[in-house]
């Protein structure tokens, strides 16, 4: 028999949504894998229909979704920042402007989740859970999502400017860049490991391909062979053309990545980093090898990462809109 207080949708809804804001004061200030149980039991399987579908159209979309997930825990914290539009935002960052992707796919699963759980689920934690998909999507390994996050009020694109690690980074550089959001280098190696799928744009490794220093054109640890190929495909171009990060597994989550760099066919500077770096080499040798201890590692990083001063409570909001506060 069905209860009273649920004859009306929306006042069943508004319970599902306060079920939720009493979990975030249990939780006191902690994400947990059963936040949405209560109010939005079929979160994962609604982000995982949308995600599927995108990939379907483009398999590219779930390194996509996993990079925004990254681009937005090290600028204020995983709060959805990077999705707000407007003047000042991170999308205009130098590491984000023509280059982070996927905004339409998160639009599409806040679409269908306001549909089923209106003001319940936050954009930040659509972003982990899509990240997630796109992973596993891909061939890689699963792992349970904490959940809880708020979204925050304002982007931040100094912040992007200044925090987000760059290709164009020594080693050391990106290490403190992540030791600045307590992850430590062995989460430097396995997170790099996301570069086992998607693509990046000429202007991110043109650098490499001439004048590189005075005394050498290429840069000498790049395979001279992808070397000739990548020239080619940039040459004459605005910048915006596309390689595989991940070259002979492009759209596959494995440990090729790591295999690719033994043999000096990473693509991007700090890619190729890793394995001349004496701090890193040792695990770049280990993942290329172990399949099994990179996804193992992978799961752990992945959660370590999406726990970076994460709005929970009654901190921040609820967006309606990915893209604007309330």
């Amino acid at each position: 028999m069905e209860h009273n207080s649920c004859r009306d949708t929306m006042s069943c809804l508004a319970l599902l949504a306060v079920l939720c804001l009493s979990a975030a004061a249990v939780a006191r200030g902690q994400l947990t894998d059963d936040f949405y149980d209560g109010c939005c039991p079929q979160v994962e399987d609604i982000v995982k229909a949308r995600v599927s579908t995108a990939m379907k159209a483009e398999p590219r979309m779930g390194a996509s979704l996993l990079r925004l997930h990254f681009h937005d825990c090290f600028v204020n914290g995983c709060d959805g920042s990077i999705l707000l539009d407007g003047n000042n935002t991170e999308k205009l960052a130098a590491p984000n402007l023509n280059s982070a992707r996927g905004f339409e796919v998160v639009d599409a699963i806040k679409a269908d989740l306001e549909k089923a759980c209106p003001g319940v689920v936050s954009c930040a934690d659509i972003l982990a859970i899509a990240a997630k998909y796109g992973v596993l999507l891909s061939g890689g390994p699963d792992y349970g999502v904490l959940l809880g996050r708020r979204d925050g009020l304002v982007a931040n694109q100094s912040g992007a400017n200044s925090n987000l690690p760059s290709p164009f980074d020594p080693i050391d550089t990106i290490t403190k860049k992540f030791s600045d959001v307590d992850l430590n280098t062995t989460d430097v190696v396995v997170l790099s490991g996301g570069h086992t799928i998607g693509r990046a744009r000429c202007a991110l490794f043109s650098n490499r391909l001439s004048n590189f220093t005075a005394t050498s054109s290429v840069d000498p640890t790049l395979n001279s062979s992808l070397a000739s190929s990548l020239q080619t495909l940039c040459q004459g171009g605005d910048g915006n053309q596309t390689a595989a990060l991940d070259a002979g597994s492009a759209d596959t989550f494995d440990n090729h990545y790591y295999q690719n760099l033994l043999s000096q066919r990473g693509l991007l500077s700090s890619d190729q980093g890793l394995f001349s770096s004496a701090d890193t080499k040792a695990l770049v040798q280990a993942y290329s090898a172990n399949s099994e201890r990179f996804f193992c590692d992978f799961r752990r990083s992945m959660v370590k990462m999406g726990n970076i001063r994460p709005l929970t409570g009654s901190a921040g909001q609820i967006r309606k809109n990915c893209r604007a506060v309330n």
